[in-house]
């Protein structure tokens, strides 16, 4: 019997089917033992009767509940594809979800319904169901994504560009979601470039080696693909419900970038999110990150104004407070970004250089607001002029724009959006201090400006969160 097997196209890596299934079976769950647990304490404190009313109360107060951990458990990155957690850090994090969403909804239900007994079930069908929960991802982790969900990848060709998928899916947190049955050898492909997986010389027709060995998905990566490609064989796979994909696909749906040194022009050209937008979009867009702005704002500025008073004592009552640079936005446009002064008065004496780890630069306090992202709060303004969005590329000096776009081929199609306080990079990648680390950025930027959409950049805002709540990235 073939076996049929449906894998999704281009499946944007912050929120995949698995993990959509996840969050999905994990809402009904914490719905469902929140509901039971309720009307059993209830019960048990014997206030049933009486607590009618309540209970009515507590079904809302469950979806607030269930809305609230969500929130929370996405900006925690509990449903990152590529989480390289181990049940430790899943164990943290949902702990920290649950008492942050458990408070807010005792907050809620006190304000709304002032009774102790009433608040009781909900106090403890939340630590139940943090068990329940717990208990289920460390099922998942260990015996399910581990094992049983993996499907069976094979790759046509064991050269340069196939080796690009080995270096790029090292860890086993990067091959959760599949398992490479083998590299296979074509004329053509550089010699000796798979140093760890199988590769392997075919000695019956591809199309049986596939399907005999329950082949789900095969990623077309010659290095010569001319009068390589076995375009019948393939159609016939195909046909059978093996999923067929290029590389760049491939390494786009499982990584969450973009391969640009496998990259071709051809890709951008017909790529539909690679053009300018519409003036409708434009002020949509302005409107989406304005009304963001204005909510940040209003629990930023206090924060701000401790942050001002903190530079003055350590630097003096005439120092600077703020910081203006020079930056490159959308269609090359140079901008003037605003920041808290994280570093000393004379730091660029010698010239623009990039932040190093450690930096003695850096002020007592700089340290700290650069620690919570404090010092990136000013650019709410740059927002609002509509030379940032919140989220996109970050915006670069143009001492190393000219750098960088000398060396990294496609580097300057990153301006074709509107630089962003945060980014699908920042939160993929660490802080960035040298032209690599600027060119592994690029391919994180790529995905974004491909994939871009509102909910990506709700997506993004959430995972912020947990980079300057572990205070990750930060130089």
């Amino acid at each position: 019997m073939n076996r049929r097997v449906r894998v999704s196209n281009v499946d944007p890596g912050y929120l995949n089917k698995n993990a959509k299934a996840l969050f999905l079976f994990e809402s009904i769950l914490i719905i469902l033992s929140m509901a039971i647990i309720d009307d059993v304490m209830c019960y048990l404190l014997k206030h049933y009767r009486e607590s009618l009313d309540v209970a009515r109360d507590n079904v809302y107060v469950a979806l607030l509940f269930v809305v609230a951990v969500q929130l929370i458990s996405l900006s925690l990155g509990l449903y990152s594809k590529n989480s390289r957690e181990e049940f430790k850090g899943i164990y943290q994090r949902i702990c920290l979800g649950f008492l942050l969403a458990t408070c807010f909804t005792i907050l809620f239900f006190q304000i709304s319904v002032s009774n102790w007994i009433g608040m009781m079930p909900i106090i403890v069908a939340a630590t139940l169901t943090f068990f329940i929960l717990c208990y289920l991802r460390y099922q998942l982790l260990h015996l399910v994504v581990c094992h049983s969900i993996k499907r069976r990848v094979l790759v046509l060709g064991s050269g340069k560009r196939a080796s690009v998928i080995e270096s790029r899916t090292r860890r086993e947190a990067d091959r959760r979601q599949f398992d490479i049955h083998a590299y296979i050898k074509s004329p053509g492909d550089e010699p000796d470039m798979i140093k760890r997986d199988k590769v392997v010389e075919l000695t019956e027709s591809l199309s049986d080696y596939i399907l005999n060995h329950h082949i789900e998905q095969v990623v077309v990566a010659y290095d010569e693909r001319r009068n390589n490609l076995p375009v019948g064989e393939l159609t016939k796979c195909k046909l059978k419900g093996v999923k067929v994909v290029d590389i760049l696909t491939f390494i786009e749906n499982e990584t969450g970038q973009i391969a640009i040194d496998l990259l071709y022009p051809d890709w951008i050209i017909y790529s539909e999110k690679f053009g300018g937008s519409d003036k409708f979009k434009s002020v949509c867009h302005w409107a989406f990150n304005s009304v963001i702005a204005v909510a940040v704002a209003t629990f930023g500025i206090p924060i701000m104004i401790i942050a001002i008073i903190a530079i003055k004592i350590e630097d003096g009552i005439k120092a600077p407070v703020f910081y203006l640079q020079t930056r490159i936005g959308a269609g090359g446009r140079y901008f003037k970004i605003i920041k808290l002064r994280s570093m000393t008065i004379d730091a660029e004496k010698n010239g623009a250089t990039w932040a190093e780890k450690n930096d003695s630069r850096i002020t007592k306090v700089g340290q700290v607001i650069r620690q919570y992202r404090i010092d990136e709060l000013p650019q709410l303004l740059n927002v609002l002029k509509g030379d940032m969005g919140f989220v996109g590329p970050r915006p670069e000096r143009p001492e190393f724009v000219e750098q960088l776009a000398s060396s990294i081929p496609f580097y300057n199609e990153r301006h074709h959006v509107k630089p962003g306080l945060t980014g699908w990079a920042q939160i993929r990648y660490p802080y960035g201090a040298s032209q690599n680390d600027a060119f592994e950025k690029l391919k994180f930027d790529f995905y974004y400006i491909k994939n871009r959409s509102y909910l990506f950049d709700l997506f993004i805002l959430l995972r912020t969160t947990e980079i300057i709540l572990f205070s990750r990235g930060v130089r």
